[in-house]
């Protein structure tokens, strides 16, 4: 495995949209649908190596950002797991231009191969890339090159296919679940995590209003599906949810008041504040966590359209969240001693 090329850091220059342009032209849009995917990137990594891809310590680098949900999925999988020395990671610069991410004095450099820009390493991974420099992004030490940009897969690989270093009281993504994590993956995608931009992007009042209110609607099917369990499919954490919390984290500073989403923002459903502030308090969710990054996330808004007014809150996330007795409440249950659970988690979720 090679080590860090160069000793000394070496950083992009700064940002600057006037010389180099905005981020997105010629890259966003170099993959329509049906001619290649956005995240085209598709290893695996394997405990068994079968995918070409083996799981080993030391092998593999996640290129992170601090304010991209999607990488923060990773960030937050590889700590639950307690693979921090196994898999190591790095983070890109809060700001781009049209050269895409970059490693900046503010958030360190490339400590693998020393690149001061992202775009170098997919470069080294498909000469002549065109498309889309995204976060997280894993690289292979061994080969030199991207193994996955395909963000829901890194977080499933981190979490079934390093067992043999992981932390064995952390399941993510058991296979007895992993039909109702799927299921309650998909809904909170569609329903949650992809909400912003599509009521945004709203060109009509009829359409802006219905997709705000598909949204409010699924946020409330959430809090009382937590009503009375302290995670989505009971005492533990899995993927379902990191993968819906990082939104939730995001929603009073960033989603909502760029997209204009709801009157009531995430502290005013009170059983999903206190969720989110139950992960919160979670070293692995605390210690990836930035909100100062996610006020310079924004969405913009088709004109023509009246929407709500909505200003950037933070809540007190430190806030005591009294979520504990919860796991006594479903111990009981389990015992017949105390109230029965519905009988379709799943469904009280969907539509």
């Amino acid at each position: 495995m090679s080590g860090p090329k160069q000793h000394t850091p070496t950083y992009a220059t700064p940002a600057d949209v006037q010389v180099h342009g905005p981020y997105g032209p010629g890259r966003l849009d170099a993959a329509p649908k049906g001619v290649r995917a956005l995240y085209p990137f598709h290893g695996r990594i394997t405990a068994d190596g079968s995918s070409g891809y083996p799981a080993a310590p030391g092998r593999y680098h996640i290129y992170n950002a601090w304010h991209c949900p999607w990488a923060h999925r990773a960030a937050i999988v590889r700590k639950l797991a307690g693979l921090e020395d196994v898999v190591s990671l790095s983070y890109v610069d809060d700001e781009r231009d049209a050269r895409g991410w970059a490693f900046r004095e503010r958030r360190g450099p490339d400590p693998v191969n020393g690149f001061t820009l992202l775009a170098q390493a997919y470069e080294a991974s498909e000469p002549g890339f065109a498309g889309h420099i995204s976060v997280p992004t894993l690289w292979d030490r061994v080969t030199g090159r991207i193994v996955s940009n395909h963000y829901p897969d890194i977080t499933l690989d981190l979490a079934t296919e390093f067992e043999e270093w992981a932390d064995p009281s952390v399941r993510l993504y058991p296979a007895e679940s992993r039909a109702e994590i799927d299921e309650l993956n998909e809904q909170i995608l569609r329903d949650v995590n992809t909400a912003a931009p599509k009521i945004a992007g709203a060109a009509t009042q009829e359409t802006y209003e219905q997709l705000r209110g598909e949204t409010v609607a699924a946020l409330e099917r959430l809090d009382e599906r937590l009503a009375d369990r302290r995670f989505l499919l009971g005492d533990a954490i899995t993927e379902a949810d990191v993968r819906l919390w990082v939104t939730l984290a995001r929603f009073d500073l960033a989603d909502n008041p760029a997209a204009r989403i709801s009157e009531r923002g995430l502290t005013d459903f009170t059983h999903l504040w206190a969720y989110a502030r139950d992960l919160y308090q979670h070293p692995a969710f605390r210690d990836t966590t930035d909100f100062a990054t996610y006020r310079h996330s924004a969405f913009a808004c088709a004109e023509g359209v009246k929407r709500i007014d909505v200003e950037p809150f933070q809540g007190a996330w430190d806030s005591p969240h009294g979520r504990e007795s919860l796991d006594v409440q479903r111990r009981l249950t389990g015992m017949g001693l105390g109230r029965k659970e519905p009988e379709s988690p799943v469904t009280a979720l969907g539509h």
